[in-house]
């Protein structure tokens, strides 16, 4: 069965082919670095690196673009408010970034362009605009003629002539439409600048996209991702740019990720309604966030609270709980077991398959999980069981999940632990079940689970 993809574009899915025969370039917006970055700006790279891992998974080469917005009018407000350069602002944001993409098991992307870095090609690219009559110059500002593309719209959907009656945009009698946005604006006092033959300025934000994709990707590439929220009008202005400038295809498949929302609301910075990734990861393990985005479907919205937080936990939990040791006993078959795991793999496969249906796909390793734990009591064998557990953690691997517990049969805490258990197994035999309780109640607090088995009691961390 081929990959389908949601492709916003075509409003449906469609059948996977690149550009290149096993090779895959995506691009995917990032973050605008002005202030903290928040549970929402995880999800979107938490969703495409799980689109990576799995293309990968299937064979595919994957390039994988993502970049930084380095100077806009937020960075330039943040740095005024500190009475900093902006590039500061910018550095800081991008180093906590990069700490928080490790934090959270996402893969490092083959390139992180940053716009600042791209001046010149960006400037390349306005005057080829320019000279193509895509786009025009008034008094050191430079606008994107969007009358000019014909296909304005087709990503979103939307139609010039309604944009413009419906438009609250507010109207620049300079401009030939009131839809035509900036593709570079004239330097203001005390913001950073760059020449051009327009005169010093800096570029708009559509274009810098546009050109760092060129730049790291070429001309045409198969997936550009980003949360839905960027379709208009950034996306759009990045095709009308695009193929104004190159006259082919910019990218073949669009996707875009559904809002993480908090109190009813997409998480937004300006109306403070948000949970920083900093916040949530001091409380909770990264694999809980990654656990709550594979839950949903990646292309709707995603309620966070903690109803869905609390859904993840024993989710994750119930994950874990197949990787506990065997207890073998005589007499047991294991060839259910083998067929569950081949055929959890074909499963998994398919739901992944059909646009990345991750709670799909979760759905059948939760059924495996079930199987593990059935057989497990019934007696399996240390062989079969390890090989069946290496099969859920490839799976729950290619979802990015690290089920693995810490080591915990080693040192100190796990010698005082087993002194703590055979303390409890003779209150047990005397009948003290109120203090062999509590020694397990006080335990389990401390993150320790027991599990009584007719070979004795075991542990493990929580």
């Amino acid at each position: 069965m081929s990959i389908k993809i949601y492709n916003t574009l075509s409003r449906k899915k469609e059948e996977f082919k690149t550009l290149e025969p096993g090779k895959v370039s995506m691009y995917v917006c990032g973050p605008t670095v002005y202030d903290k970055a928040h549970v929402g700006h995880a999800m979107s790279a938490l969703v495409f690196d799980v689109v990576r891992r799995y293309l990968e998974y299937q064979g595919f080469q994957v390039r994988h673009v993502t970049n930084y917005t380095d100077v806009d009018d937020k960075i330039i407000q943040r740095a005024a408010v500190e009475g900093v350069e902006p590039i500061e602002v910018a550095e800081r944001y991008i180093k906590e970034f990069d700490q928080h993409l490790k934090d959270l098991n996402i893969l490092p992307a083959a390139q992180y362009p940053r716009a600042t870095e791209q001046i010149n090609n960006i400037v390349e690219s306005v005057a080829d605009l320019v000279n193509k009559s895509y786009a025009y110059e008034v008094e050191g500002d430079v606008y994107y003629r969007v009358e000019k593309f014909t296909d304005y719209g087709k990503l979103s959907g939307r139609k010039l002539d309604d944009m413009e009656a419906g438009s609250r945009i507010d109207v620049d009698s300079r401009k030939d439409h009131p839809m035509d946005f900036a593709l570079w604006k004239a330097a203001k006092p005390g913001e950073p600048s760059w020449p051009s033959p327009w005169g010093a300025g800096r570029p708009g934000w559509h274009i810098e996209c546009s050109v760092m994709s060129h730049s790291c990707l070429g001309e045409q590439i198969d997936i550009h991702g980003g949360g839905n929220d960027l379709i208009f009008p950034h996306h759009e202005n990045e095709i009308a740019q695009s193929e104004a400038m190159h006259d082919k295809q910019f990218a073949t498949y669009w996707m875009h990720n559904g809002m993480m929302q908090l109190s009813g609301a997409k998480m937004s910075k300006s109306i403070g309604n948000l949970v920083t990734i900093d916040s949530f990861l001091e409380e909770y393990e990264a694999n809980v966030l990654r656990m709550m985005v594979l839950n949903s479907s990646y292309r709707g919205p995603l309620t966070f609270n903690e109803e869905t937080i609390e859904h993840a936990q024993k989710a994750l939990k119930r994950l874990r709980s197949a990787l506990k040791p065997a207890l073998p006993q005589e007499g047991w078959e294991g060839s259910a077991l083998k067929e569950s795991a081949a055929m959890v793999k074909e499963k998994f496969l398919k739901a992944m398959d059909d646009d990345f249906n991750t709670a799909g796909a979760l759905g059948h390793i939760f059924d495996f999980v079930k199987e593990i734990n059935q057989a497990r009591d019934e007696g399996a064998d240390s062989a079969s069981l390890e090989k069946a557990q290496e099969v859920l953690k490839e799976l729950t691997g290619v979802l990015g999940l690290d089920l693995e517990l810490p080591e915990i049969q080693e040192g100190a805490a796990g010698e005082f632990i087993e002194l703590l258990i055979d303390v409890r197994a003779r209150l047990r035999e005397e009948k003290n079940w109120a203090l062999s309780d509590l020694i397990r109640d006080q335990l389990d607090e401390l993150g320790v689970l027991l599990e009584d088995t007719p070979q004795g009691t075991i542990w493990q961390w929580k």
